[in-house]
């Protein structure tokens, strides 16, 4: 988690949330925090800025005095570049910082950072490869990364991409082994299938609804499915490890655990069968044996209550005796 100097939820309720980005104080809508009482109302007079909705995604921030445009806070390594939207986001989902912390945790014994990667047949590294969908502004690309591995870092909107680029500059890994891809999510995982490309891990954070940049619709409820089918795939035989987080209503730990476990057994209605005809035997079905487990993300407030944050499900593969 970060520490209390970098980011602290101070408050929450009444479907807002009060928190401390580095040296800023920031009053922000969260519609998880709907049905709370506020537990310290004197605290939110002190916020720096307050962003309230004009329409059903953007909105406006009001301000006390001039604050700065940019500003950076840290986690271990990392350093992240933060600015205020228009959109209410700011370039970090403080909850994820959990999963950076299992990443890193899950990876150093796979992928020894400071060892230069061995080269198999072909010429290929045999480095843990990493693919990091809906990889936002790189927390878990660049967690990967600084364990270790070498990334594939995907999303649809090459502004963000630039800021994830900005964010492994200030995290001096600019020149860590890392892809930036510009792309659909779906469909970049269906060309790398059919160049024959695989993965030792998968990292998705998919929205409930988003576009790709050529106008590619995505609908978790519609997609998703399919998606973990295809990862599936990729990493068939392979896999290390798989983390899911979700932020979607009505998906909670277990219906995103029966959907991993569909992928996992290859009954999802997308892939009835095994991939590319291979009914000799050969295929094995991804995620097979290991550890699956589901939870809710949280984040804990200055005051000792939790504030409901996503879900996350992570599969892993058991330690080996």
């Amino acid at each position: 988690m970060f520490s209390s100097d970098q980011y602290q939820l101070i408050d929450f309720g009444d479907g807002r949330r009060l928190e401390r980005f580095g040296r800023l104080l920031l009053d922000r809508p969260c519609p998880a925090a709907e049905g709370f009482q506020r537990a310290d109302p004197q605290a939110w007079s002190a916020a720096d800025a307050r962003f309230d909705r004009t329409a059903a995604e953007q909105g406006r921030w009001t301000s006390r005095g001039t604050l700065p445009q940019q500003w950076t806070i840290a986690h271990g390594r990392l350093r992240l570049g933060l600015k205020r939207s228009g959109f209410g986001h700011l370039g970090v989902f403080p909850e994820q910082a959990a999963n950076w912390d299992w990443i890193a945790e899950v990876l150093r014994p796979i992928a020894p950072p400071g060892k230069t990667p061995a080269r198999a047949e072909g010429g290929q590294s045999s480095q843990c490869k990493v693919l990091n969908l809906f990889a936002y502004t790189g927390g878990s690309t660049l967690a990967a990364a600084a364990a270790g591995a070498e990334v594939t870092h995907v999303d649809a909107a090459r502004n963000t991409i630039a800021r994830a680029r900005r964010n492994a500059e200030l995290s001096g890994m600019s020149a860590a082994p890392i892809r930036w891809i510009a792309e659909d999510a779906g469909k970049f995982v269906r060309r790398e299938l059919r160049r024959g490309n695989r993965y030792e891990v998968v990292i998705l954070d998919p929205p409930s609804y988003g576009h790709g940049p050529r106008g590619e619709v995505w609908r978790l409820s519609k997609h998703l499915p399919r998606l973990l089918a295809d990862c599936g795939e990729l990493t068939a035989g392979r896999c290390r490890f798989m983390i899911l987080t979700c932020h979607t209503p009505g998906f909670d730990p277990q219906r995103l655990k029966e959907m991993i476990v569909q992928a996992k057994q290859g009954t999802d209605t997308t892939r009835a069968e095994p991939p590319s005809g291979r009914s000799d035997g050969s295929y094995l079905p991804p995620f097979s044996g290991g550890v699956l487990e589901a939870e809710q993300l949280t984040i804990r407030s200055a005051a000792d209550r939790d504030l409901p944050s996503g879900v996350v499900v992570r599969w892993r593969q058991a330690a080996e005796k």
